[in-house]
């Protein structure tokens, strides 16, 4: 699995010009679902994004989680986070997951944090969306659960 992080002050996604889910501070995932993505990979993404030292505490350093802080989180589907561009120019997606897989995947994910107790509104699964964010820092981090880098 692949997740783009990024720190905001306030995220939200449309669709069809309606907002589907909003958040104040916290985080926004974009996350993509490869093909031989398991449950290790879903438990690997879920540990490491809630427990990113990447809030600043009162010296100003980044050392607070968004457990620490009570933040929220958007969570947004995104496929293209497979897209391979190492040939041509024209992205090639054959390392993401089904969308089946990938739906059941994304909302395991989901699940999984709202467990946690911290506040998770999402995007819609397979929609065209139009994501809107302001990056506190900015402050972005990539993370793959197979540790490709």
């Amino acid at each position: 699995m692949r997740a783009v992080v990024q720190r905001v002050s306030k995220a939200s996604v449309n669709v069809e010009d309606a907002i589907v889910g909003s958040i104040n501070k916290g985080l926004l995932v974009l996350l993509g679902v490869g093909q031989d993505d398991d449950e290790k990979d879903l438990d690997y993404l879920c540990d490491k994004i809630i427990n990113l030292r990447i809030f600043e505490d009162e010296n100003g350093k980044m050392n607070k989680s968004l457990l620490d802080i009570k933040g929220e989180l958007l969570v947004v589907s995104q496929f293209t986070l497979y897209g391979d561009v190492r040939k041509g120019r024209r992205p090639n997606f054959m390392n993401a997951a089904q969308p089946q897989k990938a739906e059941s995947m994304y909302l395991d994910f989901v699940n999984k944090i709202i467990k946690t107790g911290i506040k998770v509104e999402t995007g819609k699964f397979g929609e065209h969306m139009h994501v809107e964010l302001i990056n506190d820092g900015p402050v972005t981090i990539l993370l793959d659960s197979k540790k490709i880098f």
